[in-house]
């Protein structure tokens, strides 16, 4: 990939100059001088799902100056060495692969000498063959009884990827119940055993290099909860498993080989659900609704390999947002699905997002002076209408707001769908056009006593963009290529930012530290090693624990 500090290119320059002139620009200008609008700022993939982004503080020259800049930082060239193995994430010298993970193509990918599609084939072969055993109940546990419950044990993409489908997708899980166990807070941990019984319970620790710590911590926790009621190595191995990259530390713990399900270190964590640690998914959904699920994702990566830019949805994403982040300083973006069933949504590309695009070094080691990485947040419609919906009306910030809905519910019922959907619709124009022509046309009556001395406090101005996302349902394969959209905008945020987005060094520092001080915690004994804040911080721990 090329170093280039978009700052340096000739269209950030020339974007600097057109935002002064488009700032004070409003929407409702935007569209009263351009009635074909809607048609001009949407894109339809596949007849499943519609991007309409022409509620956004673009215009023709906007958009032609941001896809400028995609390829005076070799956008192109990028892509094509992400999806041919190309060690893209050079801070660990590790090629970027998931993609390879729901590829549909006959052409082998060789990485390492190696055709990587026929080590995928291998482990997708032995998902299927046991979630079938689960899911026919003829896997027993160590009382000859069928499994009824699932316990998923990780952390981060481990934990909120699998979680996140699963929830997703509940109109297509089968009779198995799925307990998710990730914070090291022994409250999760407790409160699922509560629900379980161990003979008829499968525990699946997902951990890269199964040295994670929260998630060893828990699946020690429960491997001791289940060797109270029988120790016997044949029994321990029909209810424990792995998925990892490392073999070597899950046979420790006492993993049967054949109970460890493989993944590789080309897998980034929060990229893995396409992987084992999707086996979780498979196991609610069935192998023949993953399959789906893939091939959802794979369409949406030929749509993003082959389309475009001017036509491809995850780029154009990804210009309007690094567009608000940059030059307007919005420096938030909410994610607000209309759909229940998504309601982690948003934590997911919370994390994605911002583990992947939060940096402040460039590809040279220099220190950036430019947004990178926004800050990801929302919550499922219509509860977050109750909450936070007054700061994106009225707030002094402005947030862009993603808003996704399915034309089509899994649950209808009586005119509840219409009604949220209405929502859905209502509250983009509102962001949009606000209401305020009253109030400006009454400004100079404002002594006038027919006149509503609250009508400022009813003003909204409007001009506030979101991108509208209607699904026609939610189901494998649209939720795959949903989830691969978001990917992908990250993907080319990340190129064009000119950062490494398939590390996460970020999250290092605390672990060591807290390795440090765990062990000054297991006596009486004060602290006084460590700054005055912490120092005082554990011996007030210690004070309330130890008297």
């Amino acid at each position: 990939m090329k170093n280039i500090n978009p700052l340096n290119t000739k269209s950030w320059k020339q974007l600097k100059k057109h935002y002064k002139i488009i700032k004070n620009i409003h929407l409702n200008e935007m569209f009263i001088n351009d009635k074909n609008r809607f048609n001009n700022f949407s894109l339809l993939f596949e007849n499943k799902i519609l991007v309409d982004f022409s509620k956004n503080r673009i215009n023709d020259i906007t958009l032609k100056l941001l896809l400028k800049l995609t390829k005076e930082t070799y956008l192109s060239e990028a892509i094509f060495d992400f999806f041919n193995g190309k060690k893209i994430n050079k801070t660990e010298n590790r090629a970027v692969l998931h993609t390879a993970l729901r590829s549909f193509n006959k052409k082998p990918l060789f990485y390492e000498g190696k055709n990587v599609y026929l080590k995928i084939k291998k482990v997708l072969r032995k998902m299927k063959i046991f979630s079938k055993k689960i899911i026919q109940k003829k896997w027993l546990g160590y009382t000859n009884k069928f499994i009824t419950d699932i316990v998923n044990i990780g952390i981060g993409g481990s934990d909120l990827g699998p979680n996140m489908v699963i929830e997703s997708l509940k109109p297509y899980n089968n009779h198995l119940k799925i307990h998710f166990v990730s914070n090291v807070d022994a409250t999760q941990v407790l409160e699922v055993l509560k629900k379980i019984s161990p003979d008829r319970t499968i525990f699946i620790i997902c951990s890269k290099t199964f040295t994670t710590q929260e998630t060893i911590i828990n699946a020690n926790s429960i491997k001791k909860w289940f060797l109270k009621y029988t120790n016997k190595k044949k029994d321990f191995k029909k209810h424990f498993f792995a998925v990892s990259t490392n073999y070597v530390e899950p046979l420790k713990f006492g993993i049967d080989i054949d109970n460890i399900f493989k993944f590789w270190d080309w897998v980034g964590g929060r990229y893995s659900l396409w992987s084992s640690v999707g086996l979780s998914i498979m196991l609610l959904i069935g192998y023949k609704n993953f399959i789906k699920f893939l091939q959802g994702a794979y369409s949406m990566d030929l749509h993003f390999l082959k389309t475009p830019f001017e036509k491809n949805i995850p780029v154009l994403l990804a210009l309007i947002s690094i567009w608000y982040n940059n030059f307007f300083n919005m420096e938030t973006e909410a994610i607000l699905p209309y759909d229940q069933y998504m309601n982690r949504f948003s934590s997911y590309f919370q994390q994605a997002n911002m583990e992947s695009n939060g940096k402040c070094f460039d590809r040279k080691g220099n220190k950036v002076n430019w947004q990178t990485g926004p800050i990801i947040w929302g919550e499922s419609g219509t509860n977050s209408q109750h909450s936070f919906f007054q700061l994106l009306h009225q707030g002094t910030k402005i947030v862009p707001c993603d808003f996704i809905a399915p034309a089509l519910s899994h649950n209808p019922l009586d005119s509840h769908h219409n009604f949220l959907l209405s929502n859905f619709f209502a509250q983009t124009q509102s962001l949009a056009f606000g209401s305020n022509s009253f109030y400006y046309k009454n400004i100079n009556n404002i002594n006038n006593n027919c006149f509503d001395k609250n009508i400022i406090y009813k003003t909204f101005e409007g001009n506030r963009p979101t991108n509208s996302i209607l699904c026609k349902k939610i189901t494998p394969y649209v939720l795959g290529a949903l989830i691969c959209m978001y990917e992908h905008k990250i993907f080319t945020q990340g190129i064009i930012l000119n950062i490494y987005s398939f590390d996460q060094w970020g999250v290092e520092l605390g672990k060591i530290l807290a390795n440090k001080i765990f062990l000054k915690l297991l006596n009486k004994s004060y602290v006084d090693n460590f700054d005055s804040s912490t120092n005082g911080l554990i011996n007030i721990y210690k004070k309330w624990n130890f008297n």
